[in-house]
This record gives C-alpha cells, sequence and structure tokens, in this order.
C-alpha cells in the first residue's frame, strides 16, 4: 500500500471517528430531549388525570345533591298536598255529627274511612292526643279550661281538630283544649 492510500485510509478512519462522535453526540442530544419530552407529557398526563379525578368526584357530588334535592322536593310537595287535603277530611267528620240518615251516614263513613287509609298509606299518622299530657311539640292549646273533679291539670281534655305527622316531620299540630 502506498503512502498516499495510507493517509486516505487513516484519513477516512478518523473521518468516520468524527463521524461517529458527532453522531454519538447527536443521538445523546436527541435522547435526552426525548427524555425531557417524555418527563413534560408525564406531567400533562398527570394534571389531564387530576383534571378528570377532581371533575368526576365534582360530578359524583352534584349527583348526590341533585338526589337529595329531588327527594325533599318531593317529600314537601307530599305535605303541601296534603295540608290541602286534610281540610276535607275535617269537613267529613264534621258531616259525620250531623243528623243524617242511615244510608247518608254510611256513605260518608265509607268515605272518612278510605281517606284515613288513603293517609295512613302514604305515612301520615294521626295526631290524637285526649287525654294525653299537653305537647307543645304535637300540638297547638287554642284554650284552657279549669280543672275538674278527677282530672289532671295540662292534659288535653278535647280536640278541636286533629293533627297529623308524616314520620317525625308534623304537618298540621292538633289544636287542643288543656286542662288548667
Amino acid at each position: 500500500m502506498s503512502e498516499k492510500e495510507n493517509v486516505v485510509e487513516t484519513e477516512a478512519v478518523e473521518e468516520s471517528k468524527a463521524s461517529k462522535k458527532v453522531n454519538a453526540k447527536q443521538l445523546l442530544k436527541e435522547n435526552e430531549d426525548l427524555k425531557a419530552q417524555i418527563e413534560a407529557l408525564k406531567k400533562e398526563s398527570l394534571s389531564y388525570k387530576d383534571s378528570w379525578v377532581r371533575t368526576a368526584a365534582d360530578f359524583d357530588n352534584f349527583r348526590k345533591r341533585n338526589q337529595e334535592t329531588r327527594i325533599n322536593a318531593y317529600k314537601e310537595g307530599k305535605f303541601d298536598l296534603a295540608t290541602k287535603l286534610l281540610i276535607i277530611g275535617d269537613n267529613l267528620e264534621s258531616a259525620l255529627l250531623m243528623n243524617l240518615d242511615e244510608k247518608t251516614k254510611e256513605g260518608l263513613k265509607m268515605l272518612a274511612r278510605q281517606f284515613k287509609e288513603a293517609l295512613e298509606a302514604e305515612g301520615f299518622v294521626e295526631i290524637n292526643p285526649v287525654g294525653e299530657v299537653f305537647d307543645p311539640n304535637t300540638q297547638e292549646a287554642i284554650m284552657q279550661v279549669p280543672k275538674g273533679e278527677g282530672e289532671v291539670e295540662g292534659t288535653v281534655k278535647q280536640v278541636f281538630k286533629k293533627g297529623y305527622k308524616c314520620g317525625e316531620k308534623v304537618i298540621r299540630y292538633a289544636q287542643v283544649v288543656v286542662i288548667g
């Protein structure tokens, strides 16, 4: 091999080594850039995941609040309707106290019984505290009468209007006469 060929080959080897160093440096640089991009994408991904989890939790809370609101609205509507219908029950009971022929009285008794059964089916309970101790949580004293013989002070002597409650909520307070 000639010296010229040797020089050319040596230059070619050195160029190859330099080229490989440049390629290696480029590859290392590209590798670092890719690692940085991956880290940035991981952070972005975590941010999106965190946002999604928060949104899902917010929606779940909204759904629960909305469900609770619907239940409360239903109950309040039910209570409002019952309050309006109780007047009909009062009128039926008043009609039963009148002097009527037997068939009319039987028809009114049947209506009053059906009315009471319908209220009970919906969870409404009658408050009729005759003979019980006056309870301001379920009763409204509209009159007080003097204590008679054998009567206990503070008890309910008579009910003018029956009260009603549904669960623990009083729909209408019983209007009562209390022994004083």
